[in-house]
């Protein structure tokens, strides 16, 4: 029987199911086109180097389900190979669950948004705790001081792009710095021609110019 990269998700169970609500026919078509990728692409690369934070699912031997969110400076999440991601783990409530499932369970997921541009990745694999030093090295970021306990390393089997459907936008304090730092300019040289007694213009509803004088 041929396998196909989106079997990682795509079980008999789910394929069952598939085929009654009537979406089967179009996924097997998407397999018979090579299916989802297995490995980094240059885009893949660079969605990665531009978020600062993900979701990273294990699961325990028994099957127990558990999500964490990990976050940094952008680009935390490190491309080691075309095959292979990474993150310096750094102590939090030192509770464990994600090290004590992936110590009897491997299997993992990672889910990464995009908010303000309504983008999210899925990342099927395995994934394991490393306290290699020279792994560790090209993880820490220089300009945070705090000394992680481990590495996490995570073996690529699968990716997707999700539809932008319900994903409502969101954005950072920085990004809105971005966005508002020409208003805010703008304000200020409106505002310093007030205090000087000048005049400017400015747009009515409907678009036109006008003209205005300070005091008036």
């Amino acid at each position: 029987m041929t396998e196909f990269t989106s079997d990682v998700a795509f079980t008999p169970a789910v394929k069952q199911i598939q085929e009654a609500k009537g979406s089967r026919r179009g996924y097997a078509r998407m397999e018979q086109k090579g299916g989802w990728r297995d490995s980094v692409t240059p885009d893949l690369a660079a969605f990665i180097g531009e978020r600062d934070s993900f979701y990273f699912g294990t699961a325990s031997a028994g099957g127990q389900p558990y999500i964490q969110h990990r976050g940094g400076a952008p680009g935390f999440l490190k491309v080691l190979d075309e095959r292979t991601l990474a993150f310096a783990d750094f102590r939090g409530n030192r509770q464990y669950i994600t090290a004590g499932n992936l110590s009897e369970n491997s299997k993992a997921t990672l889910f990464l948004m995009d908010y303000p541009n309504r983008r999210r990745i899925k990342i099927w694999g395995r994934a394991r705790i490393v306290e290699d030093k020279e792994i560790l090295a090209r993880l820490i970021d220089a300009d945070y001081k705090a000394v992680p306990e481990h590495a996490v390393v995570f073996e690529i089997t699968a990716w997707d792009v999700n539809c932008p459907q319900h994903i409502t936008p969101r954005y950072t304090q920085a990004q809105v710095d971005d966005i508002v730092a020409p208003l805010n300019l703008r304000i200020g040289e409106l505002e310093a021609q007030l205090s000087s007694g000048g005049c400017g213009t400015f747009s009515d509803p409907a678009g036109s110019p006008k003209r205005f004088e300070a005091g008036l």
